[in-house]
């Protein structure tokens, strides 16, 4: 594609989604992530009344008197994005997984940014394929819309445990984080439980319809985009549709219970699906769960 017809686009989600984030998500957003952190700002002399919890014993035992840790609430944060870019992200019915992909995080980010916080990417395959740092400002957030939207990933199939790995290395500092993928296969169990210790995690599971149903239309050739292999199969047998509907289903409440297990909010959707409505849905719970 031509640099023209990439800004073109470029600027037609920004014009989208910007939209949106000013109607509609600016005023949620604050209200959901803005001062749920504390940063360390000075130690002082223990007064009392202080809380004994925040009594610095280094300081205190080189002084030789009680000193406390004062904290100040954050008034910036840093919001990361995971992108899942394997072979499976192509696939869509109405849009591609990619595409959705990119208009939800375009939102966040706008949003992100028009609150003068840091937004950085991690995208990865079944390897890290590429870090943007977190940095501020409009043209920041331009150039991870474009490569959210045309990054050609070395790899095809995925890997979520060695992106959070990854990701628990680099990034010290506690961040918002979007995981956005479709969660297909591998064990990540571990390492999503280290992030969500580290930082304030938010998996978003994108889908289509199609993975859930399947019509009757005789031999079908079907092709695995993350591993390269086609297989032949009879769509006109119920016993099959309803197996792989089962087994979507059952994969879906393993996930489910496992981002419950954590404790962590997470989104879900599908490529046909009102994403700005499913976003607003999920500001309102997650606003009324820290209220």
């Amino acid at each position: 594609m031509l640099p023209g017809e990439i800004s073109k686009k470029v600027n037609l989600i920004k014009i989208k989604t910007r939209k949106l984030v000013n109607e509609i998500f600016a005023g949620e957003y604050i209200a959901v992530f803005k001062g749920r952190g504390m940063e360390f700002s000075e130690v002082r002399e223990y007064n009392f009344g202080d809380d004994v919890r925040l009594i610095d014993w280094n300081v205190t035992a080189r002084t030789g008197f009680p000193h406390v840790k004062k904290f100040v609430e954050e008034r910036e944060l840093q919001v990361l994005f995971l992108i899942d870019m394997s072979g499976s992200q192509d696939f869509g019915t109405v849009r591609s997984k990619k595409d959705v992909c990119a208009e939800l995080a375009s939102i966040l980010a706008f949003s992100a940014i028009k609150n003068n916080d840091k937004v950085g990417m991690l995208i990865f395959t079944d390897t890290v394929e590429k870090f943007i740092p977190p940095r501020k400002g409009l043209r920041h957030s331009l150039r991870i819309i474009r490569d959210l939207l045309y990054y050609e990933p070395s790899g095809k199939k995925t890997d979520i445990n060695g992106a959070l790995s990854y990701l628990n290395k680099i990034a010290r500092r506690k961040s918002v984080v979007f995981l956005i993928s479709d969660f297909q296969g591998g064990d990540y169990d571990g390492a999503l439980k280290v992030t969500s210790k580290k930082h304030d995690l938010i998996p978003v599971k994108i889908n289509d319809a199609r993975e859930y149903s399947m019509t009757d239309s005789g031999l079908v050739e079907v092709f695995d985009p993350e591993t390269g292999e086609s297989v032949l199969i009879d769509t006109s047998s119920e016993e099959l549709r309803r197996r792989l509907f089962a087994e979507m289903e059952l994969a879906d409440r393993r996930l489910d219970g496992l981002f419950k297990s954590l404790n962590l909010e997470y989104i879900t959707l599908r490529t046909g699906d009102d994403y700005a409505k499913l976003i607003m849905n999920f500001f309102r719970r997650r606003e009324k769960r820290f209220r």
